[in-house]
């Protein structure tokens, strides 16, 4: 089952997808696709919905050409797990890490899956980075080895956790925030598809292009730490609230590798993880 949010930004209609390609109303269960509708079993309601035919059906001329937004609306946090694939972590200059690298992310980063993505004023390394992005589902504080993290999970979708390197590692201090929230920051989408729709987070193949030419190519396998590991050990340290966004890392074959530029303006960006859809965002100055 797939969630998505279509319209302009502020005036978002949640919708539900069938692999059919039919797609649902939900604004009569729910106003938006938001933190408190996942913590409130927002998704069992709508398959329960769908499944009793109380869900109408929304004609394809009245939603073709609608923007899609983030398919969650005001995340209470977006966090970020860094250097999660051993070839990333080599290429950033970097031993891999022994135990997940946290950073947060502002909230207000999160936009949709072809919103244009604004280049901050005085920028000189703005990143790309395709990432498998969990949306929890269910409060998680001090999971132990009996618990299954993933059962604290609404969902999956692509991410594309876009920074600014000069920002993130230059600046005094190495303040990785400063580099992951400048606004645009976190294109999202284009659909929240649920969990019991990916049996396995840990066997997905992900890829990233740049002007059309291929930059990242990489399975979710190669993850150092992988989704549960990840959602257990952030328990430890911190609460996880239903529509939390946790960024799991990126491959290798960013810009910081050198191996090529950083974006600009007019570039194009695209981002795509098997079964989750593709993005497209275009690069334009702030």
């Amino acid at each position: 089952m797939r969630l998505m949010r279509l319209g302009q930004p502020g005036s978002e209609r949640p919708v539900l997808c069938t692999a059919d390609g039919r797609t649902y109303d939900l604004s009569g269960l729910a106003s938006d696709i938001t933190p408190a509708f996942l913590a409130a079993d927002g998704i069992a309601r709508a398959r329960q919905a769908l499944a009793a035919g109380r869900l109408p059906e929304l004609p394809a001329d009245d939603i073709a050409g609608l923007r899609v937004g983030a398919p969650v609306a005001g995340p209470g946090a977006v966090l970020c797990i860094g250097q999660n694939y051993a070839a990333h972590a080599r290429e950033s200059g970097a031993e891999p890490p022994t135990e997940p690298i946290l950073c947060h992310k502002s909230p207000n980063t999160v936009v949709g899956p072809t919103d244009t993505v604004l280049i901050p004023r005085g920028s000189k390394k703005t990143d790309w980075e395709v990432e498998l992005t969990a949306v929890i589902g269910r409060r998680a504080r001090y999971l132990t080895e009996e618990d299954d993290p993933l059962a604290y999970v609404a969902g999956y979708a692509v991410g594309n956790d876009v920074s600014e390197r000069a920002f993130q590692l230059e600046t005094p201090g190495g303040q990785w925030a400063k580099g992951k929230s400048c606004e645009t920051f976190n294109p999202l989408g284009p659909w929240l598809l649920t969990a019991d729709e990916v049996p396995d987070p840990q066997a997905l193949r992900l890829r990233s292009w740049v002007n059309g030419e291929p930059r990242q190519d990489s399975s979710t396998a190669d993850m150092i730490f992988g989704v549960a590991e990840i959602i257990r050990h952030l328990s430890q340290y911190l609460v996880l609230e239903p529509g939390d966004l946790l960024n799991t890392g990126t491959p290798e074959g960013v810009a910081l590798s050198g191996r090529f530029p950083y974006l600009s303006a007019g570039d194009v960006m695209e981002m795509e993880i098997d079964g989750l859809g593709r993005h497209r965002s275009v690069c334009a100055d702030a």
